[in-house]
């Protein structure tokens, strides 16, 4: 667990201040970051001051703080010394040295004033001082409870009262509960996405925070004085665990006020109650200087542009960050000129583009619009950049968002129009997260598009303006909603089915934020049975989502015994199912109602196959980690094997949240119309693509205003892309691609370009998330818990052709040309993850940080060579010529302190470890092998193998720095740093040839590789295919001899397979055919019969004999034992009805059977089907 110990020893005088005298008080605060372990390294920060308290009036005071003195530590405790921060001392010693006033009436202080210029950071260290005056004593009560006001917002304390009558003293303890303020001081950012889960909260906290006051009051002819205090904050956040810690206050002492302080022009700064930054400077993972932000950032632009050109620099990945550091420091003024320094370069312009998007305030929305207004960005520019810009966007400037909805831009390009609209929609929700009441302003341009789409009678608008309504889930839009379902509103039956569809998913959001008018809504859609299928499905969905009772769990049960629809019945039943078998905490009490209902509707609904509408979910979670993750797959269908609807989506619940990370639908409504019952036409087989080319030549036939196909994804629960495929966008393909296009054809412009060599290179960096939890302590300074994920994508591409002779006239002179094609490139990403905990300023980063990177790339290089007309192939693969890390994983976790005001500090991965306990010893062979322990017990690891036929060595490195290796406290093994790296290497040894041929060799190189031939040789009974791979080395005789053949006439297919030297090692051959007379019932059967085999597949073979009795236990299957041909497997599959089959499988000494499976299509009409089945 990390930890954050507070500790504050501070003399502070009694609650009532007397305006006539003055109170001196020595202050010591100290910060400590670590884990309270032997030999692990703490970080700390350490301040001491003396201060006075003067009076200038009854209720107004004068703060004077004077004598800083700041030390900092990064060691072993017990080992190392605080050492002094002359810079940060004297920093804090010159804004200290300006009088600060106070309101103080009643024990409570109302109002701090100090003169302009005083940094934030600074007024919260003086609340925290100024915080222990605020102690209420009850001397006729020893336990009482009271909601007060202070550093951590308004919360509640516990006090206790004990009586020392011998001291005449007495003993105060106060513990603040600040997980549970009624106005809490703590932030979180980044996470209005991320809905609290509070049954996940029961089960344990990642954050648990303690603070604790302890007050020895004297009894004084004025009445209590407090002499000594004890003040305690702790913060634990797991996995890592934690102990406590203490602190002390003195009182030095009180006199009378002798001359007045003259404090000048004084500005309010609030009450007690902890102030953060409006924009969160700094990020708490980088320590850069942001003065005069504009070189820096074009620096970084173009160093960033030149270093991933050719490869993914990992070593400049991080700098991201940096980068959208100085974003957020530079002006809108600033932005305007580094865009039109950046506008002209390709690379330039898109590293900016899209990283300027995280400039999360107003700023980036005025840029934006200026873009849009001028026009200077493409489309597809604009709708990424926008996209980001609004779901990263802080929620103040919605109103100036609005705008984009007028300007006319927006709607130059249909995708661009969508991502508008959606990403309002996801403002609008964030907006309402922070804002309580919600206006309805904010969502009113939606509401009127989707009235105007229903006036209009326009599906499109219709459909986007929901989806945008589901997006910002505004309780107000739901009379707006009730409009498009049917049974609320007269003549809402008749509007198109996507629509409906539309309307009931846009309560999803609103099932968490209004669950009971949902609940009420979308139940009464569930039980009409006379409402379309696909809309009862969606309605018992959301129903779900809403986390219904037990009572209404069982209302759904009563409605599906007497359901009639299967399609309803099957899809309900396996949502109850799925939710039944949940273990994340949010379906903790679903759960057990869901397995109720399942008892209850097995024996009716269990037999349904996947055939059916249904839903698959997967979910795991653990309790000691607090983390999950959850997936859902659902399959809409009506009465076709084509579903109407396929839904994809998963969760991550983590630190108490739910976040839902990624969501993929498909609608095919023009998709399924097409298909539907020409299924039968294939007479002879699903091989049979001339009559498939026919049946889809009908799409053309299809309304011009229905999509054949709709897609949209969905990020962080908001839908984020919506695209439909419609007929022209089809058109416009096969146009550019058909044989007959000509030089109009973007097909024929690209085959110039590659004829001439061309180059395209692409990046994408990409900020996934930024959230951020900042809690203030006694001290005045803020704890952070930050986490920041980002991505770098690349891709290059180079190629260049060959063609002879080249098209003169039209595409299809390809088919009779030589062409021959050289590319190289690469495509890779690389990840970053920081996750940092401690105390975060502009003065000063203390805290504990991980940093973890992933790295994967894939590089390419080849020749291929094409004759069409010769059904010729040749491909030679290219040895890389440096090294190339294919994957790799590095993590480094480790204490720091960094004064950011005065010096920009790198430390090194190690800076932190010490070295207490190595790594055990592994082994490892390999032609090139290193496994050694350094002289601080490090391990490192190698070992490559070549791989001489490729040019390469394939090697893996791995290395690791370990603190501790604790049984006790397994997690901490990961302190340190750890890396694995998984490469390519150019192979030192010679090779005969530079390159590597996959088909094929032209000399003068030695032969290394394989070839390839295959013949295709049709007759009117069968097809016949046949291939052979050869090992073309001058001594080698190794070969692969593959047949298949195709009987027509008797609906069976047979293929063999022989490798080995000449092809006579090892042999596999496999024969299926199907039965479907008259007289008998539709049947497949396959039989399997092997010869020699390599010891790696008789040893699968045999893993797997000893599992199938297990395994056909539990599937239901029966076995007997019983004697049948060795060497040979066969499987026959009978079809029983339309809706199960019989299945009987023969292995050496075993047969097991099983009647009546459910089948996961439907297998009405195969009688009447006469088909092929090919392998």
């Amino acid at each position: 667990m990390w930890r954050l110990h507070l500790c504050l020893l501070v003399a502070l005088a009694e609650p009532f201040l007397n305006s006539k005298k003055t109170y001196e008080y020595k202050y010591e605060g100290l910060v400590r970051v670590g884990r309270e372990l032997p030999d692990l390294v703490e970080s700390a920060l350490k301040m001491r001051c003396t201060f006075k308290i003067i009076g200038e009036s009854p209720q107004t005071f004068v703060l004077q703080i004077s004598n800083v003195d700041v030390e900092d530590f990064n060691g072993l405790p017990g080992k190392g010394v605080f050492s002094p921060s002359q810079k940060l001392t004297k920093r804090l010693s010159a804004e200290f040295s300006q009088p600060i006033v106070f309101e103080f009436s009643k024990g409570q202080i109302t109002d701090i004033r100090t003169a302009p210029g005083v940094s934030n950071t600074v007024v919260n260290i003086v609340r925290g001082i100024l915080g222990f005056l605020q102690v209420t004593v009850k001397t006729t009560q020893s336990f009482y409870e009271l909601v007060e006001l202070g550093i951590h917002g308004v919360c509640q304390s516990s006090y206790t009262v004990e009586e020392d009558s011998n001291a005449k003293e007495l003993i105060v303890s106060q513990m603040v509960d600040i997980t549970n303020c009624q106005q809490p001081a703590a932030l979180y950012r980044g996470m209005a996405l991320a809905p609290e889960d509070k049954l996940s909260k029961q089960r344990g906290e990642s954050v648990v925070s303690t603070v604790k006051h302890t007050y020895t009051v004297k009894s004084t002819a004025d009445g209590g004085l407090i002499t000594k205090a004890f003040a305690q904050e702790r913060q634990y956040f797991t996995p890592f665990n934690v102990k406590g810690g203490s602190s002390r206050l003195l009182l030095l002492k009180v006199s009378d006020t002798t001359d007045k302080i003259v404090t000048g022009q004084m500005q309010s700064r609030g009450n007690l109650i902890y102030k953060t930054e409006k924009d969160l400077r700094p990020i708490p993972v980088v320590m850069i200087n942001l003065n005069e932000p504009m070189p820096k950032i074009l620096d970084l632009i173009k160093h960033l542009a030149q270093a991933n050109i050719y490869h993914v620099d990992s070593a400049s990945s991080t700098d991201i960050l940096n980068l959208i550091q100085l974003l957020r420091v530079a002006t809108l003024e600033n932005l305007e000129q580094l865009w039109k320094q950046v506008s002209g370069n390709d690379e330039h312009r898109r590293w900016f583009l899209d990283l300027v998007v995280e400039v999360t305030d107003e700023r980036i929305l005025k840029f934006l619009e200026t873009r849009f207004k001028a026009g200077d960005i493409t489309a597809n520019e604009a709708g990424q950049a926008l996209v980001v810009a609004f779901n990263h966007l802080s929620a103040e400037p919605v109103s100036v968002a609005l705008e984009f909805l007028t300007i006319p831009f927006s709607k130059s390009h249909p995708l661009m129009w969508n991502t508008v609209v959606l990403a309002y929609g996801s403002l609008v929700y964030r907006y309402c997260v922070y804002t309580d009441p919600c206006p309805i302003t904010v969502v009113q341009p939606l509401l009127d598009m989707a009235t105007s789409g229903l006036s209009k009678n326009s599906e499109e608008d219709m459909v986007l303006a929901l989806k945008a309504l589901g997006n910002a889930a505004h309780p107000s839009s739901i009379k707006t909603l009730l409009k498009f379902l049917p049974g609320y509103t007269a003549g809402a039956e008749k509007l198109p089915i996507r629509v409906q569809s539309a309307a009931v998913q846009s309560f999803r959001l609103l099932a968490s934020r209004d669950p009971h008018s949902v609940q009420d809504i979308v139940l009464n859609l569930f039980v009409q049975r006379t409402l379309p299928a696909e809309i009862r499905m969606l309605a018992c969905m959301v129903l779900l989502e809403t986390k219904p009772s037990i009572a209404l769990i069982s209302v759904i049960s009563e409605v599906l015994l007497e359901e009639t629809d299967l399609q309803v019945a099957s899809f309900s039943y396996s949502l109850l199912k799925g939710i039944s078998k949940s273990r994340t905490p949010d379906n903790q009490h679903l759960s057990t109602a869901c397995n109720i209902a399942i008892k209850i509707l097995t024996p009716k609904l269990g037999h349904l196959s996947y055939r059916y509408s249904k839903n698959v979910h997967l979910d795991w979670f653990h309790d000691d980690f607090l983390f999950g993750t959850s997936a859902d797959i659902y399959m809409l269908q009506n009465e076709s094997l084509i579903p109407t609807k396929l839904m994809l989506k998963g969760k991550m619940h983590f630190i108490g949240r739910i976040l839902q990370f990624l969501e993929f639908g498909f609608r095919a409504d023009g998709l399924k119309e097409l298909l539907v019952g020409k299924i039968p036409q294939l007479k002879k087989g699903i091989t049979d693509f001339a009559t498939i080319m026919n049946i889809l030549s009908d799409w053309q036939n299809l309304p011009k205003d229905r999509p054949l196909l709709t897609a949209y994804a969905r990020v962080f629960g908001q839908e984020a892309f919506l695209m439909d495929v419609r007929e022209d966008s089809i058109q416009s393909i096969i146009k550019s691609f058909s044989p007959s296009a000509g030089k109009e054809s973007k097909v024929w412009e690209k085959i110039q370009d590659v004829q001439k060599g061309t180059s395209w290179h692409w990046t994408k960096p990409h900020l996934v998330y930024e959230a951020r939890f900042i809690q203030p302590t006694c001290l005045g300074l803020p704890v952070e818990i930050s986490k920041y994920y980002s991505i770098i994508n690349a891709i290059t591409v180079k190629a260049k052709a060959e063609i002879n002779p080249p098209p003169k006239e039209h595409l299809g002179e390809l088919l009779s040309s030589d062409i021959s094609l050289h590319t190289d490139g690469f495509v890779g990403v690389t990840k970053d993850h920081f996750v940092f905990h401690g105390i975060n300023t502009e003065l000063f980063q203390c805290g504990t940080e991980l940093k973890s990177k992933i790295v994967s790339a894939l590089p390419w290089a080849f020749d291929l060579k094409i004759n069409r007309k010769e059904q010729k192939y040749e491909m030679n693969l290219t040895p890389i010529k440096t090294v190339t890390e294919l994957f790799s994983v590095k993590y480094v976790f480790h204490d720091f302190y960094s004064t950011i005001v005065i010096r920009v500090t790198k430390y090194p991965d190690d800076f932190s470890l010490y070295i207490q306990q190595g790594l055990p010893k592994g082994s490892a062979t390999g032609q090139d092998f290193t496994h050694f322990k350094t002289k601080n017990s490090d391990v490192k690891f190698r070992q490559c193998a070549d791989a001489k036929i490729y040019g390469t060595s394939v090697c893996i490195e791995a290395e690791a720095k370990r603190a501790h290796y604790l049984h006790e406290y397994p997690l901490y093994y990961f302190l340190g740093h750890t890396r694995f790296s998984y490469q390519l290497e150019p192979d030192a040894t010679p090779e005969s040839v530079i390159t590597v041929k996959a088909l094929g060799l032209s000399p003068p190189a030695k032969p290394l590789g394989y070839e390839g031939v295959a013949f295709y040789l049709p007759t009117a009974q069968r097809d016949n295919i046949e291939m052979i791979v050869s090992d073309i080395g001058e001594e080698a005789n190794w070969k692969m001899c593959a047949n298949a053949n195709t009987d027509k006439s008797q609906t069976s297919a047979k293929a063999h397979l022989r490798w080995g030297a000449e092809c006579q090692t090892y042999d596999l051959s496999m024969r299926v055919s199907a039965a479907c007379q008259p007289e008998s019932k539709p049947s497949i059967y396959t039989k399997i019969n092997w010869g020699a085999l390599p010891s790696v597949f008789t040893m699968i073979g045999q893993r797997i004999q000893e599992y199938v009795p297990g395994i056909s236990y539990i599937m239901g299957f029966y076995q007997k034992y019983e004697k049948n041909p060795e060497r040979q497997a066969a499987v026959t599959v009978v079809v029983s009805s339309p809706q199960t089959f019989d299945m009987r499988v023969k292995i050496p000494e075993r047969t097991i059977y099983k009647k009546a499976i459910p089948s996961p299509i439907d297998l009405a009409g195969f009688e009447a089907v006469n088909f092929t089945i090919s392998t």
